[in-house]
């Protein structure tokens, strides 16, 4: 703590350090549970010749959070993979990813470093149908790039190393960069996936669409089961709760202890006040006694117990204020009851 029981800045910056911390956590929190109540609240409905009636008598033909599930069907063509044959899709993400080595300076080692130089996303229309064939009812998935949690299989992956002649090698340590390969990545949502999707759903003249919510709710395509879905984020709410708690645990630790020393300062001065106030009761009231009885006697008397005789001089201030019995009891380092300097040495005072 500061002169004048104010916080240092240290205790200052931690506290405010603290308090933003468990505020942005909080935030986090706040919006995972929101997601999680949101994906609870959520709509199931079933692919079958009962969702047509579902929607038209909903409200505006729309289900705003629905949640549905099907099997992954081209509308018109669809797309192949690049390096395996017979291997059908809808949506068809190639990477191309640089892996490399590069020296860091502070902790003097080689760390692992990995930048995407190409990537390229070809999607085709598509639907949702019911597993069992024969059933007639399709959904018409829409944007489905937008989707939080889009589930692609990875079909394809290869390593490229490089290859590095003994100059090649003495310049990378030189430049702090040694380049390990490229690696090929080929990823694809197949046609005959099962996939759940959780969004809006509308009846749009003839087309059943799932797409998008309005709502600000996240929007799902995923290879999981619905409660799989559900488990995964309350659990990613929970996990934000618990940081929420342990900062605010911290936040309050802190602002405790910064408290804590402020009522020890306030304390400390109002028994300091006190001192000085009964000090200069005793004072009053032995010179009333002196000017009224104009005794000698008390007028040489201890200012402190006031019934033996001074004799101390003190150091370098001067007093003569002090028997010596009441100088042995004054606390350590002894200061002067009258100016409260120092006392570097006391020396003896005989009245003849």
């Amino acid at each position: 703590m500061e002169g004048g029981g104010r916080p240092s800045a240290a205790q200052a910056v931690l506290l405010v350090a603290s308090t933003a911390l468990t505020a942005l956590v909080y935030s986090v929190y706040r919006q995972k549970a929101r997601v999680a109540r949101g994906l609870e609240g959520a709509r199931k409905v079933r692919l079958d010749g009962d969702l047509r009636t579902v929607l038209l008598e909903a409200p505006g033909r729309c289900v705003p959070y629905a949640v549905i599930e099907g099997v992954v069907q081209s509308v018109k063509e669809t797309l192949s993979s690049q390096f395996v044959e017979n291997c059908k899709g809808v949506v068809q993400r190639l990477t191309l990813q640089e892996h490399k080595m590069v020296w860091n300076r502070t902790t003097h080692l080689w760390n692992d470093y990995e930048k995407i130089i190409h990537q390229r996303t070809n999607t085709t229309p598509f639907d949702l149908v019911p597993p069992e064939e024969g059933a007639g009812v399709t959904i018409r998935v829409m944007k489905p790039l937008d989707a939080t949690e889009l589930s692609l299989e990875t079909v394809y992956e290869k390593f490229h190393p490089s290859v590095q002649s003994f100059t090649d090698v003495i310049g990378h340590y030189i430049s702090g960069e040694r380049p390990k390969g490229i690696q090929e990545t080929e990823q694809m949502l197949k046609v005959g996936t099962a996939l759940t999707g959780v969004g809006e759903l509308v009846l749009d003249n003839t087309t059943i669409k799932l797409q998008p919510p309005k709502q600000g709710m996240p929007y799902y395509l995923s290879t999981v089961d619905f409660d799989t879905l559900l488990q995964k984020q309350g659990a990613n709410a929970r996990f934000w709760k618990i940081l929420t708690v342990v900062f605010g645990f911290a936040t309050c630790t802190v602002l405790f202890f910064i408290l804590r020393k402020q009522y020890q300062h306030h304390r400390e001065r109002r028994h300091l006040r006190q001192l000085q106030d009964e000090f200069r009761q005793a004072q009053e009231r032995l010179m009333r006694e002196m000017n009224a009885e104009g005794g000698e006697t008390l007028k040489n008397s201890c200012v402190i117990c006031l019934s033996n005789t001074k004799s101390c001089v003190f150091l370098e201030c001067g007093h003569v204020c002090s028997c010596r019995e009441c100088y042995q009891a004054l606390p350590e380092p002894k200061r002067c009851p009258i100016c409260r300097h120092a006392i570097s040495r006391v020396v003896p005072l005989y009245n003849s």
